[in-house]
């Protein structure tokens, strides 16, 4: 019985793999076409489906740009950024489509050791990190076996050196995925999609307005509390805003 809920799985996983394939070729020709809000059903019908890919998420973030929808470019953009934060095209589309925004907000700079640090880590995504802990895994293996089967006094001294070197690497790269991979799930991201929405000083409708944002603005989501969401832009200006005005990227 369990063979047969094993094959009727694997059935619907390529059955449903070869629907999106279908899809995503589907929308890339309406996309050529010119036919963007056709292939943004496409597209979102993928999504739908949970056969998410930064191809996809790209796909619509171009598609909503060539519709001038500023909010929906940028989160669409952000999400593949998330998949795929190495993508350089990405990454220049998302440039592109911030541009749109209204709202020019200067990110506030970072003081002392935690800004060194963050610094550091960022410089790569965890996965990278984590590739850097293998290869330094590797090296240091290597200069073990090295230093062990050396019969020369200098080898042995230039294999330890190598080894206690490396092992410093593999703990720094360990230490900097960790921490990396924790900065990027602690972070909420999210991004305004109500054209024009009052911040509130509280969370309450009868409070007094913070400030207003407008469609494509991105906000970190502190925490929340009935219909509202604290909210922190990137120049450290903080309020609550509506749930429904927002949408988180994660």
């Amino acid at each position: 019985m369990k063979e047969i809920k094993n094959i009727v799985y694997l059935f619907l996983f390529i059955t449903q793999t070869f629907w999106a394939q279908s899809a995503f070729e589907k929308g890339n020709a309406l996309y050529q076409k010119g036919n963007y809000q056709e292939a943004i059903a496409s597209y979102e019908g993928i999504v739908k489906s949970g056969q998410e890919s930064a191809e996809v998420y790209f796909n619509l973030g171009n598609c909503y740009y060539k519709l001038n929808k500023v909010a929906p470019s940028i989160y669409n953009f952000e999400k593949a950024s998330l998949l795929s934060p190495n993508d350089s095209e990405i990454q220049n589309n998302l440039s592109f489509a911030k541009k749109m925004a209204i709202d020019e907000i200067t990110e506030a700079p970072k003081v002392g050791f935690s800004k060194i640090i963050a610094d550091f880590t960022s410089s790569f995504h965890y996965d990278t990190w984590a590739w850097i802990s293998i290869l330094c895994s590797v090296l240091f293996l290597i200069g073990f076996v090295s230093y062990y089967f050396s019969s020369s006094t200098g080898l042995k001294r230039i294999f330890f050196s190598g080894m206690i070197l490396f092992l410093l690497f593999l703990v720094i790269s360990i230490f900097s995925g960790f921490y990396e991979k924790n900065r990027i799930s602690n972070d909420r991201p999210a991004i305004v999609f109500a054209d024009v929405i009052s911040v509130k000083s509280e969370p309450n409708p009868l409070s007094q307005d913070a400030f207003k944002l407008h469609a494509g603005t991105k906000v970190m989501v502190l925490e929340e509390l009935g219909s509202y969401k604290k909210i922190q832009l990137a120049d450290l200006k903080e309020g609550w805003i509506e749930k429904s005005a927002i949408k988180e990227i994660k």
